[in-house]
């Protein structure tokens, strides 16, 4: 008797689970769900990006360590964010370019983005980047050592002006942190 009532609980919930299956296909491949960076996700669909997100970067930054000298590459760090960062996320007193305002999630500020994230989740958030949110990941054109240098500047963010920014601007008098590979 157990058993006929257990084995009839399965099959109503592998029915049940091949029915959402199935409705869900048909959903996806109608193309009624609109994928325009213009059209909001639901607060639902927010709230499990927002977690899911959340909790995959504090997972798999778990073990990464910084290293304790962080802070002493944070000038070479700003060459990387003025050239890489600056135009999506902007800066202290910048905003960002006129593309980035029409991304979808809009790029975060990182005015007081040490205050969010560790120097190990940053770290792994600008090696890796974001799946459908136009954060690449910088892994596979920066070494390590940069991306550190890039976190440890960013700690920096939330203490400057904008006159502060533009000071280091004008201290690399225009110079690139990456060469051209023609030279």
């Amino acid at each position: 008797m157990f058993i006929r009532f257990l084995v009839k609980k399965v099959v109503t919930i592998i029915v049940f689970v091949i029915v959402v299956g199935i409705i869900g296909y048909l959903y996806i491949s109608s193309g009624l769900y609109n994928v325009a960076a213009s059209d909001h996700h639901t607060s639902l669909t927010l709230w499990t990006i927002s977690t899911t997100t959340d909790n995959s970067v504090r997972h798999h930054a778990a073990d990464i360590v910084a290293p304790n000298d962080l802070m002493a590459d944070s000038l070479e760090g700003f060459g990387h964010y003025n050239e890489m960062c600056l135009d999506c996320h902007g800066g202290p007193g910048i905003g960002r370019e006129e593309f980035a305002e029409g991304m979808y999630p809009l790029p975060p500020t990182l005015v007081g983005v040490d205050s969010v994230w560790t120097p190990s989740q940053l770290f792994w958030i600008i090696k890796n980047g974001f799946k459908f949110t136009g954060m690449p990941g910088f892994g596979s054109t920066h070494t390590d050592k940069q991306i550190w240098s890039i976190v440890a500047f960013t700690d920096h963010l939330s203490h400057m002006s904008y006159r502060d920014y533009m000071a280091m601007q004008d201290s690399l008098g225009g110079e690139s942190m990456h060469e051209d590979s023609d030279k």
